[in-house]
C-alpha cells in the first residue's frame, strides 16, 4: 500500500516537470547562434516567443525566403554534416529565442513564402541532416524578429 502512495504522489511530480520542460528527454533541435544569444526551435509552442507560419501565395506572406544553391549566394548558411561543433553555441539560456512554426498563421505574426525564386528579403541555403528548410527560415526570420530586410543584390 505504501508503494502505490509513494508511485501515486511521483506521478503528478513527473508531469509537472515533463509540461514545464517541454519535453521527457531533451534532443537536438535546429539552432542558430546570433551574437551572446541563440535562436531555436522550441519544444513546444506554449514555449515560444514568436511564431511563424508558412504559406504557398507570395501575395499572403509578410516574408520572402528564397532557398539558394551555393553558400557564396545566401545571406545565411546552414551547413552542419561535420564531426565536430562549436561547444555551447546553442546552450539554451535566460537569452534563448524560441520560435514556433504554426499551421494557422495570426494578424501578428510572421508569415514566410519559401521559394527558388528571386525577390526574397532573405536568401537561405541548407545542406544539413537535422535542418529542413523550412526551420532555417523560420530561425532566420525569428532571429530578426520578425522582421523583413529587403536584400540590395537584384536576384
Amino acid at each position: 500500500m505504501l508503494r502505490f502512495k509513494i508511485l501515486a504522489s511521483t506521478i503528478p511530480l513527473v508531469l509537472a516537470a515533463f509540461f514545464a520542460r517541454g519535453e521527457l528527454v531533451p534532443g537536438t533541435r535546429p539552432c542558430i547562434s546570433t551574437g551572446e544569444a541563440s535562436v531555436q526551435i522550441a519544444p513546444t509552442p506554449w514555449q515560444a516567443q514568436l511564431h511563424v507560419s508558412f504559406t504557398d501565395d507570395p501575395a499572403l506572406a509578410t516574408v520572402r525566403v528564397q532557398i539558394v544553391d551555393a553558400a557564396e549566394a545566401a545571406d545565411f548558411a546552414v551547413v552542419d554534416d561535420i564531426d565536430s561543433t562549436e561547444a555551447g553555441a546553442c546552450d539554451v539560456t535566460a537569452a534563448t529565442r524560441f520560435i514556433a512554426i504554426s499551421d494557422s498563421p495570426s494578424a501578428a505574426a510572421p508569415v514566410i513564402y519559401l521559394s527558388d525564386n528571386g525577390n526574397a528579403d532573405y536568401r537561405i541555403f541548407v545542406k544539413s541532416r537535422t535542418f529542413t528548410s523550412r526551420d532555417a527560415a523560420a530561425l532566420v526570420v525569428g532571429a530578426r524578429g520578425g522582421r523583413a530586410h529587403m536584400v540590395a543584390a537584384a536576384l
